[in-house]
């Protein structure tokens, strides 16, 4: 059913018993011509395209828990396109132009809030650093705004501009960069992808890749063996693990990345804020909560938990930004897991065998990349060639010699 305002109303007068599920409860068929491994946001948001976009109609997505059970519902929510590289930022500025248009093109409200962005810095260098990002910004046409400390002042008052260490000097703002709700871009996604016929296989836990002849012809599940013509995996941080069944070895490590929750408050913070002395990032929910995090726990793990180290050290970085912070209490936190690529950019590519597809190594950026994820990596099935905007983000980029490293830290996941 379509949702509007008559159909709230309409709900309401009837007691709301007339709403129908999201999406159908579906058991598998025999065979697919696609079949995607991940019910999370990259690999719905790839179904919903693929159906949508390219015509094919005949897909899977199988998911070993319920949709949105891993990384799309365990972030932070930033949405932005404030990267400098070129390989990353046409990439990252079409999907927030998807996300721009993202409600109306699935009939659900995910809550996009373009509250803008404000990256901090601390120092000549970093100053010389984001003014170069932020040229490299608008000449790819995306507006960036530098601020100095007095008109940093009067929007962020509440920041610790003096600290003798890290004194804030000034930022770079990104206007059209926001939040949105990370959960209703899952559900969204899903909700479209049903509607258009895709079977959404939750509980359903790939075990195997079967080959024939070096090709791929289907996989093993714990509801049984699905046969298919394509594979495309877009499992986050579980991708090492479902490579290896196919004989993969690939360039990326799986670090779990925390994310807190603080009591509500009165609104108080309007923009998202990024720490330019460390890498602390904080917003405010529309339910009050200031939602923050920090670096990855800098050791491999599939867990989707965190150690007590890296969760002071969140703290510290916080409240040293923001002194504030330490009289408020902290609700919740959570772990997702972060495929980690080794120059901390994304891959999206065919894999040596033909009919098997790769979608992986978002490292930190992977929520505010779903809508372009999901429309290149559905390019890349149906038509067999990259979209142009992903073309660098080939898996073969490290034996060439051509990463692309927007951190400037090297070969280290765990630095990314």
């Amino acid at each position: 059913m379509r949702y509007s305002a008559f159909s709230i109303f309409k709900q309401a007068l009837a007691g709301n018993l007339g709403w129908k599920p999201a999406w159908r409860e579906p058991q598998p068929k025999p065979h697919y011509d696609v079949i995607i491994v991940g019910g999370g946001g990259h690999g719905l948001a790839t179904a919903y395209y693929l159906a949508k976009e390219f015509g094919v109609r005949n897909i899977a997505v199988v998911e070993k828990g319920y949709l949105g059970s891993g990384n799309v519902g365990r972030n932070t929510t930033i949405v932005r396109s404030n990267y400098m590289l070129p390989g990353n930022e046409p990439f990252y500025e079409f999907s927030l132009k998807l996300w721009e248009g993202l409600e109306q093109e699935l009939n659900y409200n995910v809550m996009l809030s373009q509250r803008g962005i404000i990256s901090l810095y601390h120092n000549d260098s970093q100053r010389d650093h984001y003014t170069r990002r932020g040229n490299a910004m608008m000449m790819e046409g995306v507006a960036a705004e530098q601020l100095d400390r007095d008109t940093l002042k009067k929007m962020l008052p509440f920041l610790n501009f003096d600290h003798a260490r890290f004194p804030i000097i000034g930022g770079l703002l990104q206007k059209r960069a926001g939040t949105a709700r990370h959960d209703a871009v899952a559900w969204g996604f899903a909700r479209g992808a049903d509607r258009l016929g895709v079977d959404l296989i939750q509980n359903c836990e790939v075990t195997g890749i079967r080959r024939e002849s070096g090709v791929v012809t289907g996989v093993e599940t714990t509801k049984g063996f699905i046969g298919c013509n394509k594979l495309a995996l877009a499992a986050a941080g579980n991708t090492s693990r479902v490579g290896e069944m196919a004989g993969l070895k690939l360039p990326i490590e799986s670090h779990v990345l925390q994310a807190f929750v603080t009591e509500g408050l009165k609104p108080c913070i309007d923009h998202v804020i990024t720490y330019g002395a460390g890498h602390f990032y904080i917003s405010q929910s529309d339910k009050g909560g200031l939602v923050f995090g920090a670096e990855i726990d800098g050791y491999s793990s599939y867990a989707q938990r965190g150690n007590l180290a890296t969760a002071e050290h969140v703290m510290e970085e916080g409240v040293t930004m923001i002194p504030g912070l330490s009289r408020v209490r902290v609700l919740r936190a959570w772990g997702g897991v972060m495929d980690m690529s080794m120059d901390g950019s994304p891959i999206i590519d065919r894999t040596p065998i033909d009919n098997l597809y790769l979608n992986c190594g978002w490292c930190y950026g992977g929520f505010k990349a779903t809508p372009a994820s999901g429309f290149c990596f559905a390019y890349l099935i149906a038509k067999g060639e990259s979209h142009h905007v992903a073309r660098a983000l080939r898996l073969d980029r490290f034996e060439r010699g051509f990463p692309i490293d927007e951190a400037g830290v090297g070969t280290q996941p765990n630095l990314h």
